[in-house]
């Protein structure tokens, strides 16, 4: 037993040699990620303090990758005008390879006055070490992330009393011009739906359709002639980040001063509800009720809001049916899109005048009380309105007939 014993502990000595002979090779690679996670904390610190020198000795000085830290300083001095106030990654997955790593990262940061909690971008990176210390050789948004204002060109701000307009390769006066928008929407949809949401507003104006598309992570051609899209999160929280409206500034650029104040009201309309919006309401409420407060107080007649509506029920083609969520999709049918919202709207329109604009709001909050679509709207319009899907189908078809035809 006595040889069996030594035997043993020669056995464990023999692989504590081995453990620190390797511990000797080189950190580990738990040490790695956190030294990178500390060169992401420092590059952070640099950003929020406008540090460009302590920025740049985050950036990989080797020459293959010289076109990196061109773009990360011009990336860095893009930001200048953004009201920062917190940015910082969190290290998701890391991968190392000698001297070169890949890394995913969140990146979290918040606009000072609208973002309560940080929004979150996924970003992928690509380091290198030099010299016992990591530096970031590629920041650039995750295969499954968008892309970032500040990667698109230099931000300009402008401020107005409700709202915060940032634009790429925009002039200041056309910046200004949304700004006074903005601000005239923001009481407008207050006195609509109510002040219980934040009553600022946050609208992005890149260059481009383009430059749009990549904001959203789509195709561009799934936005051509979409003035507006609003992102956030459904039912979000009163502690979500603010919903950024982005603008697209070929479709809007050429409208019309109160077509502009329209679709701003419309998508301000989207950031007001958000909380209240959740799987459960359907595109034909929540649209419809953007439009409704959008056109409310323009004086346009039904006609001349839904005029692809009016040409269908003039020629006997009064659709039988609410539209459903696929008839809002982007897919390049312009009519069917046209006459979804001219439906929504309608329905809203409807509504308002039949039971009242009170009674629209409750039941707007109804619908997205629910967890689910099934049995929303039907137990809304039970509860609410005091009336059936079959019977509120009936009427709204009257209802076009009536104001259309």
């Amino acid at each position: 037993m006595a040889g069996r014993r030594r035997g043993a502990v020669g056995a464990v000595l023999s692989l504590v040699f081995a453990v620190l002979v390797g511990c000797g090779g080189g950190p580990a690679p738990d040490q790695a990620r956190a030294d990178v996670q500390r060169v992401l904390d420092r590059r952070a610190a640099a950003v929020l303090e406008r540090d460009e020198p302590a920025y740049r000795r985050t950036e990989a000085p080797m020459s293959d990758s010289r076109d990196q830290l061109a773009t990360g300083m011009a990336e860095f001095a893009n930001l200048r005008a953004v009201p920062l106030t917190s940015w910082s990654y969190r290290l998701t997955g890391f991968q190392r390879s000698g001297d070169r790593a890949t890394a995913e990262a969140e990146l979290h940061y918040r606009i000072r006055g609208y973002d309560r909690t940080p929004v979150t971008a996924a970003r992928a990176l690509t380091l290198t070490r030099d010299d016992g210390t990591w530096y970031v050789a590629s920041d650039e948004p995750a295969r499954k992330g968008t892309a970032q204002l500040w990667e698109q060109g230099a931000v300009r701000a402008v401020r107005g009393e409700r709202s915060l307009v940032l634009g790429v390769g925009q002039r200041n006066t056309t910046l200004r011009g949304y700004a006074e928008l903005a601000d005239r929407a923001v009481p407008a949809v207050t006195e609509a739906w109510g002040d219980d949401w934040a009553g600022r507003l946050v609208v992005l104006v890149p260059e481009s359709l383009e430059e749009m598309a990549g904001l959203l992570g789509a195709p561009a051609s799934g936005y051509r002639g979409i003035a507006a899209v609003t992102t956030g999160e459904v039912g979000g929280s009163p502690k979500a980040p603010a919903d950024r409206v982005i603008l697209n500034p070929e479709a809007y650029g050429v409208l019309g001063a109160a077509g502009r104040q329209v679709v701003l009201t419309h998508e301000t309309t989207h950031v007001a509800t958000r909380a209240h919006t959740t799987a459960a309401t359907p595109l034909w409420l929540s649209e419809g009720y953007a439009d409704w407060v959008g056109y409310l107080g323009t004086g346009r007649t039904a006609a001349q809001v839904a005029p692809e509506l009016q040409r269908a029920v003039r020629e006997g083609r009064a659709p039988s049916r609410l539209p459903d969520d696929v008839d809002f999709g982007f897919d390049g049918d312009s009519t069917r899109l046209a006459q979804a919202y001219e439906s929504g709207w309608l329905a809203c329109r409807m509504i308002a005048g039949r039971w009242g604009e009170a009674r629209l709001n409750e039941f707007y909050r109804a619908v997205g009380e629910h967890e689910k679509r099934e049995g929303a709207v039907e137990d809304a319009l039970r509860d609410v309105l005091g009336t059936t899907p079959e019977q509120f189908t009936a009427q709204w078809r009257t209802y076009l007939r009536t104001q259309l035809g």
